[in-house]
């Protein structure tokens, strides 16, 4: 071949190779943007550690649920509340739930505290996961017992637990921490970017490998509410709480779903309340729920009564109510594949649940169908 026709194959081809690039492949460049879009999802650990609830939350910002499918997760975080004397309980917690889930899908962390998180929390608890983790102090005035709360009142209602021998009868904290869960801890700053959560808690145990995302689940399936343990509540806790529902739901009939899940509170069409609900402690749910119209109607006037610190109200039973209540029972969701305890109770699968995801439990030792379980109650909402 001639040097004369070498020199014209090879400009042919420089030729149709910047064609090439500059044309085609230019139908291709990913969106503007897409690396920070990855970094509000927590796509990666650009963000570092936040240390504060100031440090990184400005860069945040809610992503739609319709971005399109170059995002393969939810829009969701866990959410971890704890004190920095619960460090080993966070850490194996987090390490638990690291390597039967998150480490094969990197969704960051939420973790928050009445008072500012110390270094060696934060050092301890980052080398846990590739996942970021955010650090957040919570506001004081959601987290301390209203000024306008009468505390003589509050007093004597602790009391006269106490003397019944009721667990943290006697505990203003656990009332601010109730409190909080209720209504606060989805407008915190650091939750702002997301939409879905996965409750944690120090010192819990997950039992069994989760092989899908039961966010991507909640979000495919139009789920608001996820649970593991379902139970009675101890009825002097709560003494008022019922009729103070009743008021609302004749106050508000609009916000109550046609489809509710009224049979799980009421045997008798909502008359009494039969005291179940669903173990908040932990919780796979949509926190757009939480913020809308509804929920914030409902907790406000909840609020209003004093409840929270008169008696002890507890987020299970008011989480509980407003989901059976203002969704669909088709959008609450029993995760029956996912093993978990919280002492004393725990929920371990069975059958091929079991065995699929490797299961450290006893699959005979279940609270599901004890006596003071409220599964079956589930179960009966969608019987014929």
């Amino acid at each position: 071949m001639s040097p004369r026709r070498i020199i014209f194959l090879v400009v042919v081809f420089v030729i149709g190779l910047h064609y090439l690039f500059t044309v085609v492949f230019k139908a291709y460049t990913p969106l503007p943007n897409l690396a920070d879009l990855g970094d509000h999802l927590g796509l990666s650990k650009i963000y570092g550690n936040s240390t504060s609830t100031q440090d990184k939350s400005s860069h945040l910002s809610r992503v739609s649920d319709t971005t399109p499918s170059l995002i393969s997760r939810a829009n969701a975080t866990f959410v971890f509340l704890c004190r920095n004397s619960d460090i080993n309980g966070a850490i194996s917690s987090i390490q638990q739930m690291e390597d039967r889930f998150n480490k094969r899908h990197g969704y960051p962390w939420v973790l928050l505290n009445e008072e500012p998180f110390t270094d060696e929390f934060k050092k301890r608890v980052s080398v846990l996961t590739e996942a970021p983790i955010h650090f957040g102090q919570i506001p004081a005035e959601q987290w301390h017992q209203p000024k306008w709360i009468d505390e003589g009142k509050a007093t004597d209602g602790r009391l006269r637990m106490m003397s019944q021998g009721i667990i943290y009868a006697g505990s203003v904290p656990y009332r601010n921490m109730c409190r909080f869960n209720s209504g606060f801890f989805f407008k915190h700053e650091l939750l702002q970017p997301f939409r879905y959560y996965w409750r944690v808690e120090p010192d819990v145990k997950f039992f069994c490998d989760v092989n899908y995302d039961p966010f991507k689940f909640m979000q495919m399936n139009d789920k608001i509410y996820g649970f593991t343990i379902s139970l009675v509540e101890w009825e002097a806790t709560i003494p008022t709480l019922w009729n103070t529902v009743k008021e609302f739901i004749t106050n508000h009939p609009e916000y109550i779903s046609p489809d509710n899940a009224m049979r799980y509170l009421s045997d008798n069409g909502g008359e009494t309340y039969n005291l179940c609900h669903f173990w908040s402690n932990f919780e796979i749910s949509d926190m757009d729920f939480w913020r809308g119209e509804a929920y914030q109607k409902f907790f406000n006037f909840l609020e209003s009564k004093g409840g929270f610190y008169y008696e002890r109200w507890g987020d299970a039973p008011v989480h509980s109510i407003a989901a059976a209540l203002f969704a669909r029972k088709d959008q609450i969701h029993f995760f029956r594949d996912i093993g978990y305890r919280h002492d004393p109770f725990q929920h371990c699968p069975n059958g091929n649940d079991w065995a699929n995801g490797r299961c450290s439990c006893d699959p005979n030792d279940s609270f599901d169908y004890a006596q003071n379980s409220c599964i079956r109650k589930f179960d009966a909402l969608f019987s014929n």
